[in-house]
């Protein structure tokens, strides 16, 4: 029996934007219950201090401790002049405490293979391992958007599509202020194609995706609102802004444990099923449902979509009596 992908690499249920520039932000972000943090130096840093910024990075990579967080560097997009020298200052100063760099603004599957040729030149001169630093990749305008197939396809490292709601709205002139919410006087959800689109394409090439930001970090409503979209379509994580929003973020992207027994419930009882002891059977009942090997898959995601947040099993399989 072959089993599908899950979609779980490592967990990104919450995911925290750190200003790069910020030497106090990146003290008190190693001690938040994040699952992943990236230190940005685009749009957190401006122009001014995105060279001083590099370095406070660097330093915090390698003297900061990350209790086990996935540990990202968002670098410039490759329209900047920043880009390279963010890069191999990184890489080459901390790329043994980094997990991923995250490209923003990504248009082509081009902009992706000069990042995975750039790391791997690095990597070699280094000393350090060819291909262990991924690349999160963030779609954020009407091209990306297009080609997000492609992009998804484009390196061996990418283990990520990230939707940037902000620039993607002002991309294709979206009628509306505030980032994540409905444009008024559209009456379904202007998001929808565009979320389906980044997960098509990240599930069809065995990525995670991940939802972008909501801005308006003192409305904890509106956050569980607009994060409870994409955890329903099946987005693995969202950024989050503020402490505030991590441990939503957290249980909004976790399975319920409810959810989470009754997959491990379904694996245990279809595995029984297919035994001699079960009767070699492909289709059987569990409770008040049919269960088979469609049900496996689908059990397969919600389990080790669990067992990564952490959850831990509250019943037990019994086999029945035949």
């Amino acid at each position: 029996m072959t089993a599908v992908p899950s979609p779980v690499l490592r967990p990104r249920r919450s995911c925290l934007a750190v200003p790069g520039s910020n030497p106090r932000f990146l003290e008190k972000a190693q001690g938040l219950p994040a699952d992943m943090v990236f230190l940005d130096l685009e749009d957190a840093c401006a122009p001014s201090a995105k060279e001083a910024a590099r370095g406070l990075v660097v330093a915090a990579l390698n003297e900061g401790d990350w209790g086990g967080k996935t540990r990202a560097v968002r670098v410039n997009d490759w329209t900047t002049h920043w880009t390279y020298r963010d890069v191999i200052t990184v890489v080459e100063g901390a790329g043994a405490r980094l997990d991923c760099l995250m490209l923003p603004k990504v248009q082509d599957a081009e902009q992706i293979v000069a990042l995975d040729l750039l790391l791997t030149q690095i990597e070699r001169t280094m000393g350090l391992d060819v291909g262990r630093i991924g690349i999160e990749a963030q779609v954020e305008n009407a091209r990306g958007l297009l080609n997000v197939e492609a992009i998804a396809a484009a390196s061996p490292r990418l283990e990520t599509l990230i939707f940037g709601p902000a620039d993607f709205m002002a991309s294709i002139a979206m009628r509306t202020l505030v980032v994540g919410e409905q444009p008024p006087g559209y009456p379904a959800d202007a998001y929808h194609h565009i979320l389906m689109r980044i997960l098509l394409a990240a599930r069809a090439h065995g990525l995670q995706a991940i939802d972008g930001p909501y801005l308006q970090i003192r409305d904890p409503d509106g956050f569980r609102e607009v994060a409870g979209r994409s955890a329903a379509l099946g987005f693995d994580g969202k950024w989050v802004l503020h402490p505030d929003q991590i441990q939503a973020a957290n249980e909004i992207y976790a399975p319920s444990q409810s959810d989470y027994d009754q997959a491990e419930l379904i694996l245990d009882a279809y595995a029984h099923a297919l035994s001699a002891a079960g009767g070699a059977r492909g289709a059987v009942m569990l409770g008040e449902e049919m269960i088979d090997e469609a049900s496996r898959k689908m059990a397969l995601v919600v389990a080790a979509q669990g067992r990564a947040a952490g959850l831990t099993r509250t019943s037990a399989f019994t086999p029945p009596e035949r």
